[in-house]
């Protein structure tokens, strides 16, 4: 049997081992499932007599180049800073190799020698990046064969708490990384392009300059810039185009809430708050409010942020029980961005029988035989459960789907790389589209622009 192995068993793996323990009759696999933590391994294989799981420290060399080894194809789904290590042992031991993680500058160093031993090192294959690359790049690819003219490109994704399950002031629940999320948006600039002209977005004024989105049956969204926007132009060929922009999906209102916990400092990683294991949810809110020994920290905070008694976003501070006295912050020596995202836990988690959702959505303006036009695609993902989420689904699957048809020799091209080639996106895509993940396109006027691009 030809043996898969699966390094990481976490929750966005679920869905790609599911998948490939299906096809493990027909296909004559065997799914070999590596983690740190044999239980959770046990639970990903379920049994399946064509599956195992193992305990895999990935740090112990001995132990990572005798799994490889054994392995006919290598999925990794470590954390990001892992995959190198992983990556020069299947050169070493002439396997290829799938992630869906950006591709960092180590991993481009061993493309040449992953050439010359005709190995595929594909990377960015989850869902962004991934399914946005091979989505956008089927269209685009579309447009120029028709010797269109690309004019503009907007693609955007959000993951976020299904309808049935949103239960709160935010229409927020976390589906991903909770500290990515505290964390969006620093560390530069927001970078894009618009209609020729340079762009930045500095992080202070970030989640005040939003897109507005609407998708069919869904309604309206927003989505504040990612930090680069123009990190893939040269790769998608755009390097001429006019309007480039990337954003994050939010439900309408999050970025203006977002903006006080930036405006008080709450979003902070660089220091450490004294005393915080001892402080109250109230006590951390007030450590960044001027001092007055009459009025009360909601007084206080209203009238540093001029934020109205009856504005929406004062009820969804006061959902997050920010003004606690009894919850306590019970984290040693934490950094202010740690304890909201502590607080945000209390709230945000979802529940046994909540439901997450997957937004993305692409914008394409082009000029075709003299006239502009657009095309907006669109998809929309729910998950079926705790286990089967969206995120698990729209991240896992695609790696799973690459991962067979470069063992089954349906993608050939060797090299470090990520999927924005026909050969690799056209058959994902058709069978992304079989298990229900699927863009819906229409044509709408070309604009140039978003007018209902906010600027406040």
């Amino acid at each position: 049997m030809r043996n898969i192995l699966v390094i990481g068993s976490g929750q966005s793996s679920s869905s790609l081992i599911t998948y490939l323990l299906n096809k493990s009759f027909n296909e004559n696999l065997h799914i070999t499932v590596a983690d740190v933590s044999l239980e959770l391994a046990k639970i990903k294989v379920k049994n399946h007599e064509n599956g195992t799981a193992m305990a895999l420290n990935i740090l112990n060399e001995a132990e990572r180049k005798d799994a490889i080894k054994n392995a006919h194809i290598v999925v990794s789904m470590l954390p990001a800073h892992l995959h190198i290590n992983v990556a020069k042992d299947c050169l070493e031991f002439g396997k290829s190799m799938v992630t869906a993680s950006y591709i960092s500058n180590e991993m481009i160093a061993l493309h040449e020698e992953a050439v010359e031993k005709n190995l595929i090192f594909m990377n960015e294959i989850g869902l962004d990046p991934g399914v946005d690359h091979m989505s956008a790049m089927q269209v685009i690819d579309r447009i120029r064969e028709k010797d269109g003219k690309m004019l503009l490109f907007e693609s955007f994704c959000g993951g976020l708490v299904a309808p049935e399950s949103d239960d709160n002031l935010w229409n927020y629940k976390f589906t991903w990384n909770p500290r990515n999320v505290v964390l969006a948006g620093q560390g530069g600039a927001a970078k894009f392009i618009q209609e020729g002209t340079y762009k930045y977005i500095p992080y202070q004024k970030l989640f005040r300059r939003t897109e507005i989105l609407n998708i069919d049956g869904y309604g309206k969204f927003e989505a504040y810039a990612n930090r680069d926007s123009l990190k893939y132009r040269s790769v998608y060929g755009l390097d001429n185009i006019l309007t480039l922009y990337r954003g994050t999906i939010r439900r309408v209102g999050f970025s203006r809430a977002w903006n006080v916990f930036i405006q008080l400092g709450m979003t902070d990683d660089s220091y450490t708050i004294e005393n915080s294991e001892h402080m109250s949810y109230r006590d951390f809110t007030n450590s960044f409010l001027a001092y007055n020994p009459f009025d009360s920290v909601e007084l206080k905070l209203r009238y540093y942020l001029k934020i109205d008694q009856d504005d929406i976003v004062w009820d969804k501070l006061s959902e997050l029980d920010l003004f606690s006295s009894t919850k306590m912050v019970g984290l040693k020596n934490a950094t202010p961005a740690q304890i909201l995202e502590k607080i945000l836990r209390d709230s945000w988690t979802l529940n046994e029988n909540d439901k997450d959702m997957i937004v993305m959505q692409h914008l394409f303006g082009y000029e075709l035989n003299g006239k502009k036009e657009q095309i907006e695609s669109s998809m929309v993902c729910i998950g079926d459960n705790q286990t089967y989420t969206a995120m698990a689904k729209t991240v896992g699957l695609p790696v799973a789907i690459a991962t067979l048809k470069i063992l089954n020799g349906e993608i050939t091209t060797p090299g470090v790389q990520m999927p924005i080639s026909k050969e690799v996106y056209e058959p994902i895509l058709k069978e992304l589209e079989e298990n229900g993940i699927v863009f819906h396109e229409k044509k709408i006027p070309y604009l140039g622009y978003n007018p209902e691009r906010v600027t406040g």
